[in-house]
């Protein structure tokens, strides 16, 4: 099991100077630059309480909450393909290669082949996007991302009518991933998304954080954010991308169906098996504080706005 609307606010209102300064010199160097160039949070003070007002931007791309640490982010991951503890990832995933790097796409679409992922991301400036994540272990987080709309990513490829679903896989080589060693799952790591979900503006794929290039831990070079899901359906890493006519079977549906389901919207109302969903523990403090303390969970990690009317419907009282 996995250890597992109002106006926009300026990022420089919500992020320390110095961060601020960074991450703008680094968009403003690579605007009319490829994405592919990035492909080779509140230091001193603490979060707002719990209970503080927390404002989105209306379409989702950005938040006035607190952002984690970019310590705390790079070192707290699960990344099972370097081990089960929280510290594998960061200690481990230095013997990963991200470069070069390119990426499969097969299936119901007009264009498919082997891509150098520089070709994918080729005349992309790269967007910020400052979103929530909710890991389904009930910890949660708040990371500035860079890359691009999963849709921009996809749509050249032409899909068909027929490609109803997108199956994303992840890099598995015991060379790089000591992690593969251990039959935690069974490798390679496989995720997926409804072709309407993937084709939503809030679905994003990353190549950067905190105004640097991805981390290893992180999911280097490219990987997925799907901001109203639980964490596990961002795969990171990814190789392929398979489109198909029939939902996939991901990897945590293969080894738990009991308890990990394909949808994965986050919902407080519905528990996991063995652990309520109703809150999370916010990693967003200062100095060796870690956990910021608990705070309500929302429905599609406080994305509805925005996504619900994909799931219009759809029975969401059960867990899936």
């Amino acid at each position: 099991m996995p250890k597992r609307r109002p106006a926009d606010i300026a990022p420089s209102e919500i992020t320390p100077e110095h961060v601020y300064r960074g991450r703008r010199r680094l968009l403003a160097a690579a605007a009319g630059a490829p994405l592919a160039g990035l492909a080779g949070c509140a230091d001193a003070d603490d979060p707002p309480p719990a209970s503080a007002a927390r404002t989105d931007s209306p379409d989702g791309f950005t938040t006035t909450e607190a952002q984690t640490r970019f310590e705390n982010a790079t070192t707290y991951n699960n990344f099972y393909e370097f081990g089960t503890g929280k510290a594998d990832p960061s200690r481990r995933a230095h013997t990963l290669r991200p470069v070069p790097w390119s990426v499969e796409v097969t299936g119901a679409a007009e264009r498919t082949g082997r891509f150098a992922l520089e070709d994918l991301l080729k005349g992309q400036p790269p967007q910020e996007r400052i979103y929530r994540l909710r890991c389904v272990e009930a910890w949660s987080m708040v990371i500035p991302w860079l890359g691009m709309p999963l849709a921009d990513l996809l749509r050249p490829f032409a899909p068909t009518s027929n490609a109803k679903y997108v199956r994303f896989v992840t890099l598995a080589d015991r060379s790089q991933m000591p992690g593969l060693g251990w039959p935690v799952l069974d490798w390679p790591y496989v995720e997926g998304l409804r072709i309407d979900e993937a084709m939503h503006p809030l679905a994003f794929v990353a190549v950067g954080m905190y105004g640097r290039t991805l981390p290893n831990q992180n999911g280097a070079p490219l990987r997925l954010v799907v901001p109203w899901k639980y964490g596990f359906k961002s795969i990171k890493s990814i190789v392929r991308i398979d489109f198909v006519e029939r939902m996939p079977e991901t990897s945590w549906m293969k080894s738990a169906p009991r308890e990990y389901g394909f949808y994965a919207n986050v919902n407080p109302e519905v528990d996991h098996p063995r652990w309520s969903q109703r809150t999370e523990r916010r990693i967003a403090g200062g100095g060796s504080r870690v956990f910021a303390g608990r705070i309500p969970t929302r429905p599609f990690n406080g994305y509805a706005e925005q996504v619900a009317g994909l799931y219009a419907g759809m029975d969401l009282g059960r867990w899936f």
